[in-house]
């Protein structure tokens, strides 16, 4: 079977700070940016991996979602506990330096994991948590 990972979706809730951290802070390449009713889903990607994107959209906004959802999803994003993703360099340091500059919200800083990764993790703008391991 031949099926690879295309689009994997994160919540923001602020796309000029979602904008300032994937592209500015990441470096990664803004492929759409797509606006409806005063809405905006914005996709990014590596550079380099055309085929790889993160579409960042507003939270809660499918219509099969109650009000009670809509709260709690509204709440865990506040507290960083909704949404999550694991990225992959091969200089940790380098780019912990540079995401740490941008002014994301350190979790973790470089660590060797127990289970025989090194990786950080921070928080971007909406909360969601953002590992980053090194690729050995």
């Amino acid at each position: 079977m031949d099926i690879s990972i295309y689009s994997s979706f994160l919540p923001q809730d602020d796309p000029e700070a979602a904008l300032a951290f994937y592209r500015d802070t990441l470096g990664f390449e803004v492929r759409q940016d797509v606006g409806y009713n005063g809405m905006r889903w914005i996709t990014v990607g590596p550079p380099g991996q055309p085929d790889t994107a993160i579409v960042l959209h507003p939270p809660a906004v499918d219509p099969g979602i109650t009000d009670d959802e809509r709260r709690t999803i509204v709440e865990m994003m506040a507290k960083g506990t909704y949404a999550g993703i694991v990225l992959a360099t091969p200089d940790l340091d380098k780019a912990f330096e540079r995401v740490q500059a941008g002014d994301a919200e350190v979790v973790q800083e470089p660590t060797d994991q127990p289970y025989g990764v090194r990786d950080c993790a921070v928080r971007d703008p909406a909360g969601n948590l953002i590992r980053i391991q090194e690729r050995r």
